[in-house]
């Protein structure tokens, strides 16, 4: 049976591991960008410009070309992710504006992907639909578009995937009909999508739902990947929630703000929390309620959990193979084995695919979209562990589609594995791309160089009306109105 790639509640799970002051580290105030290590400006754009091609490629090559669905893993065969869908709709964009593909071609294939959508049946059963209450199912098979075995309808993964669809209609803006049709059934597909309804435990919105068990037991509430969920539930102009639930969600950030390992900001330890709203929503320069308390915004916020992530890495390179300045890199990704073993003479426990990040869960496995997706926000020092990781370890970890999931030069146990290959004399490789880790890497690396992205979603007025009645201020809101 195909394994998906990413397991739900993963935000519950993090939630649930991290102890107030697990990620405490040093206590020193913000420091300064470090210089950028000796990479020339020549060096790191031809390293970015094949890197970006190549990811859009794993989107573009991999999708069904019937349906427009993308698999949640590649090359081992495995369902559609509709969040990896939204990323893939994204990235069609970026494709065309880096001359990768023509303007015509790109719309054809948002085209086939919105048709599929808006078309694919909704209903309360079990089985033969693909969603319901205009949400889809986290993962669908890639053949039929309906539901995969028994997973969640998900209220997240609905949303990455609405950040796509809503990123087309403001970017196909064109007057030919297949551009008009483009925004009409974006339109139809972020309408239909009924918000109230997952709002069981009110005001907050619920995790999910299946039709054996009804709503899972969890809301979104606190700091994580899900920001992007509450800000499109408020700017619905059809089933709206009140703006109490963005106070809903914040009120959840209790103790995560602190100074971790030299950097005070909301922590989330996987740096997909910090990665995933961020690549359709310009958070600089705009605040709601909590981060003007704080003095400063949530870009600025990602900018120090790169940081403090960097800096854990340091802290840890007696302990794991690699680890260091240029090397770094904790989020949810793929691993070798869910096995413990003596390592360095401690019994530690290694981990398959799991969310992975300080004071939670690490166990030498890095992830190259951690880095990579975290250019916009620290780019003197994402850039440079980008180089390092394909100089060092290129000719492991980087291949058709750009760099693989995950690495592990620390493991070298001859056990049997969960995913993956041990590659003799260097360690554990992953042998699969993920949808959510490459969507990350494209989209970012062209916020980095042009904005281009967030200024796209700047001109998609739901988005600014979610964002506006959950209190947020100044900067672009301002600007445009």
């Amino acid at each position: 049976m195909a394994r998906p790639g990413r397991r739900p509640l993963l935000s519950v799970v993090v939630a649930a591991l991290l102890l107030p002051g697990a990620m405490a580290g040093c206590t020193c105030s913000n420091p300064k960008p470090s210089p950028p290590p000796s990479v020339t400006p020549a060096a790191s754009q031809e390293r970015l410009d094949d890197l970006e091609a190549r990811t859009f490629r794993f989107f573009w090559e991999t999708a069904n070309p019937e349906t427009g669905l993308i698999p949640d893993r590649y090359p081992t065969p495995s369902p559609s992710s509709i969040a990896a869908v939204g990323f893939g709709l994204t990235a069609y964009g970026i494709g065309v504006e880096r001359g990768y593909v023509s303007r015509e071609a790109a719309r054809d294939r948002v085209l086939t992907t919105l048709r599929f959508l808006h078309a694919a049946p909704q209903g309360p059963e079990a089985s033969g639909v693909s969603g319901y209450r205009g949400f889809f199912y986290h993962f669908l098979d890639m053949r039929s578009g309906h539901r995969f075995e028994t997973n969640e309808l998900s209220t997240v993964d609905t949303a990455l995937l609405l950040g796509g669809v809503l990123f087309a209609q403001s970017y196909f803006d064109g007057d030919s009909p297949q551009e008009a049709e483009i925004r009409k059934l974006a339109d139809k597909l972020y309408r239909r999508v009924d918000w109230r309804w997952a709002q069981t435990r009110p005001p907050a919105i619920s995790h999910g739902w299946s039709p054996e068990a009804g709503f899972i037991p969890y809301d979104w509430r606190g700091y994580n990947e899900a920001m992007l969920m509450v800000l499109l539930a408020l700017g619905s102009p059809t089933f709206p929630v009140e703006p109490n639930a963005w106070q809903e969600w914040a009120s959840g950030y209790g103790e995560s703000w602190g100074t971790f390992f030299g950097q005070e900001h909301l922590s989330f330890p996987p740096l997909f929390g910090h990665q995933y709203s961020h690549v359709w929503v310009d958070f600089r320069g705009i605040q709601d309620d909590y981060m003007r308390g704080r003095g400063i915004d949530y870009f600025e916020n990602s900018r120090r959990a790169t940081y403090a992530q960097r800096a854990y890495a340091m802290s840890q390179s007696e302990v794991w193979k690699g680890y260091g300045q240029d090397v770094w890199g904790l989020t949810a990704c793929d691993g070798p084995a869910d096995v413990e073993l003596d390592y360095q003479g401690k019994r530690r426990l290694f981990r398959s695919y799991a969310a992975r990040g300080p004071g939670i869960h690490d166990d030498g496995t890095l992830a190259p979209t951690a880095a990579a997706a975290s250019i916009p926000f620290a780019p003197e020092i994402a850039i440079p562990a980008v180089m390092e990781m394909h100089r060092r370890y290129g000719e492991h970890i980087y291949s058709t589609y750009g760099f693989l999931d995950s690495f592990n030069p620390s493991f070298t146990y001859d056990v049997p594995l969960k995913e993956g290959r041990l590659v003799p004399g260097f360690g554990w490789v992953a042998t699969d791309y993920l949808g959510i880790d490459q969507g990350p890497i494209i989209a970012m690396i062209e916020n980095h160089r042009n904005q281009f992205v967030w200024r796209v979603m700047r001109k998609n007025p739901y988005l600014r009306t979610g964002l506006e009645r959950a209190g947020f201020k100044g900067g672009w809101l301002e600007e445009q109105k």
